[in-house]
């Protein structure tokens, strides 16, 4: 199944604020506390693993390879998945501010207007590690998208696991992620149980 480009707003209005797409409105929000009905165990494990995909912006097939992956690894699956998905290099452009959404970092990533250690990047998949560098690409153009969005964006904490030099348009992954910054409100373990029977 291809990645949705349907309307956002819908999405979040079913699933909740998810931080990486643009807020709704107060009302939209309003409607989506006010809508309660009995839900399946089921249904409540189906809607936590969409928020992780459109939140991310991931295919299911993509969201399943972490999965799998998250599986084989040390530790606890669901923090091991959390952590995999927030090093990726479209979500370290969101979390420095050089993007105000996901999916627009993911453009300038495919765009080519970004390096990671002095090289361009291309994939917005790729895994950046502790003591990457990330920057814009020497070009007007790439510097200007990058400084817009720095300005343009509100001044948001940035996680410990990052270093940020606005001027510079540079940034720096100091280390993994920590759990307690995965500024999305999800249960990873039913996510993890959704997919216990494909894994």
């Amino acid at each position: 199944m291809s990645r949705y480009r349907g309307p956002r707003f819908k999405k979040i209005r079913r699933l909740g604020a998810l931080p990486g797409l643009k807020r709704p409105t107060v009302e939209s929000e309003l409607i989506n506390q006010s809508s309660s009905s009995k839900k399946s165990q089921y249904r409540i494990r189906l809607e936590e693993k969409q928020k992780l995909r459109f939140h991310y912006g991931l295919t299911e097939r993509q969201l399943l390879k972490y999965v799998r992956i998250a599986g084989k690894a040390k530790g606890s699956t669901g923090q091991v998945l959390l952590q995999l998905l927030e090093m990726r290099l479209d979500n370290i452009l969101f979390r420095l501010g050089m993007a105000s959404t996901i999916p627009q970092a993911r453009q300038l990533v495919n765009h080519r207007h970004v390096l990671v250690n002095g090289r361009i990047v291309d994939i917005p998949s790729y895994r950046c590690k502790p003591q990457d560098i990330i920057t814009a690409k020497d070009e007007k153009k790439s510097i200007t998208l990058i400084q817009n969005s720095l300005e343009s964006g509100p001044r948001k904490q940035l996680p410990s696991h990052l270093t940020l030099q606005p001027s510079l348009s540079k940034g720096l992954v100091n280390q993994i992620i920590d759990s307690k910054w995965v500024g999305l409100k999800i249960n990873e373990l039913l996510v993890v149980e959704y997919y216990s029977r494909q894994t």
